[in-house]
């Protein structure tokens, strides 16, 4: 998951998986209600959605039609006006788009007062049937992953490791329609703080959406991808397919759905244009100097996602053990929670946070860090 696709805070890969997973049944624990045929806005469909009884809802797919929408004919004049799209032809496409609540439900943000817990986000990717496909991934793809990491600095390991995060290497892409997807969430997200700022993303990605597919010539209803409209092996958003994919394979096009190599070359371009910086290490184990949570401390982790320490000014809060751990580069203070159990603390450097760049997650990019070095470790026994 990219920029874009991580901005969606981490939610997003955590779910990504079981969701998939577990989709038919939430789907059978939910109640359809009947809508009025026409829906003249995003409000009145998350009006029976957000409802107050405590119980999900759906709203049915064929009562909902977003040619009538006003946001919708908005975004259908700007796209118009602004690149030159025939206004009779979105609002056929419209027409044809369906609403999906399982999008919804799936962005709304976990319940409060559960702990995080990094060994249990942990288990979940770092696990024996992703280590044994990454190994046979990296087998198949040696040479391409060798050729990404000489163009663009960064480590196979780091490129297998976001794949398998991602999608265990192709297996899970997604089997939403990311018109579908995007344009739910773009004039419907649940209702929750950031809801604004959420919707401008996802009108963003679906004017990217529709733009790719118009350059592409290709139908845009062909696109599947995450409920969150994220596409192919390494789950680009579709702004961040037209910015960063690459055509690594050399066949004339960029195939994040069906080509493995375009995924490996795109993955590492994304990553060089976001602060990685060749032949630097990522991450560092720590162990904090005093179980005080001092005001120094919360400081350090409260900098957020950017390496600005060196390492001597962090030497009265934690130590590492590493030797390796070189003195003429920046490093950030991560803790990673372990619910009722003590607190990990890790060093980052800026190639950490280059991660947290596809995925603002502490979790995320630790787990991509750790799955590359297993399955590593693994090729070599």
């Amino acid at each position: 998951m990219n920029s874009s696709y991580s901005s969606v805070a981490g939610r997003l890969l955590t779910l990504i998986v079981s969701s998939l997973l577990l989709a038919p049944q939430a789907h059978a624990q939910t109640t359809a209600i009947k809508k009025p045929k026409k829906t003249s806005s995003a409000a009145s469909a998350s009006a029976s959605s957000d409802n107050t009884s405590g119980k999900s809802t759906v709203i049915k797919k064929d009562d909902v039609h977003f040619d009538q929408w006003k946001e919708v004919s908005a975004f259908i004049g700007k796209m118009v006006s602004k690149h030159g799209f025939v206004e009779a032809d979105l609002i056929a496409t419209f027409k044809q788009v369906r609403y999906v609540e399982q999008t919804r439900q799936l962005m709304r943000p976990a319940p409060p007062g559960k702990p995080k817990n990094w060994k249990a986000y942990r288990a979940r990717f770092v696990e024996p049937y992703r280590i044994e496909a990454g190994v046979a991934f990296w087998d198949k793809y040696a040479d391409d992953l060798a050729r990404a990491e000489q163009q663009y600095g960064v480590p196979a390991e780091i490129i297998v490791g976001i794949i398998g995060v991602e999608t265990i290497f192709g297996k899970q892409t997604g089997n939403f329609r990311v018109m579908d997807a995007l344009t739910t969430l773009a004039f419907d997200y649940p209702d929750t703080t950031t809801r604004d700022a959420r919707m401008q993303f996802f009108q963003s990605e679906l004017e990217n959406m529709l733009l790719m597919a118009r350059e592409s010539s290709l139908d845009p209803f062909v696109f599947k991808g995450s409920y969150a409209g994220a596409i192919g092996w390494p789950q680009f958003m579709p702004g961040s397919i037209r910015k960063y994919a690459v055509d690594f394979d050399g066949d004339g096009k960029i195939n994040l759905t069906d080509s493995p190599v375009d995924a490996i070359g795109s993955v590492a371009h994304y990553l060089a244009e976001h602060g990685w910086k060749k032949n630097v290490p990522v991450a560092f184990p720590a162990t904090l100097l005093s179980h005080d949570k001092s005001e120094a401390l919360t400081a350090a982790i409260g900098k957020g996602l950017a390496a600005s320490f060196q390492l001597q000014e962090l030497k009265t809060l934690v130590s590492t053990a590493s030797s390796d751990a070189p003195t003429n580069v920046l490093y950030g203070l991560i803790d990673l929670q372990n619910g009722t159990d003590a607190t990990e603390y890790w060093l980052g450097t800026d190639n950490f946070y280059a991660i947290t760049r596809y995925n603002r997650s502490y979790f995320y990019a630790m787990s991509v860090f750790d799955l590359g070095r297993v399955i590593a470790a693994a090729r070599g026994k």
